[in-house]
């Protein structure tokens, strides 16, 4: 049973290095200017590559808890910047200033979607094959 405790870590671990190369390739290779939003999550996103990483390699039981967390704060960033995005949060608690990259500009997206919906959906995957994979080894 713990071998596909592993694996689905494993798993988890992919999609969290893709989705920070990706935002690296976004930023360095497109050259669009990451929102400050965009670097909360980041700042969640690029830990989370590095922590399940480790994890996968010295066969931690434990690091799908701590992978768990701040994969749940970067999807409540992540959220947030979503309804940045789409006009919902109230302007008094958006972040982003009129000096700096918009978070809810057209640069915002990738291929048609948005970034940020894009962020939680990484963020959300990533929680819930964590959250498995603690349910498959409940004595760890």
């Amino acid at each position: 049973m713990a071998h596909r405790s592993e694996n689905i870590v494993l798993v988890a671990w992919m999609l969290s290095l893709t989705s920070s190369l990706a935002v690296l390739f976004i930023g360095e290779v497109l050259g669009q200017i990451p929102c400050s939003l965009c670097w909360f999550q980041r700042a969640f996103m690029f830990p989370l590559a590095i922590v399940l990483g480790l994890g996968v390699w010295w066969r931690d039981p434990m690091v799908a808890r701590y992978g768990v967390i701040l994969a749940a704060i970067g999807a409540v960033i992540a959220l947030w910047h979503l309804g940045v995005f789409y006009g919902l949060t109230p302007e008094s608690i958006r972040p982003c200033s009129a000096s700096g990259p918009s978070c809810s500009g057209s640069e915002m997206t990738v291929l048609g979607l948005p970034i940020p919906l894009l962020s939680l959906v990484a963020f959300g995957a990533i929680a819930t094959l964590l959250i498995t994979s603690l349910r498959k080894n409940p004595n760890e």
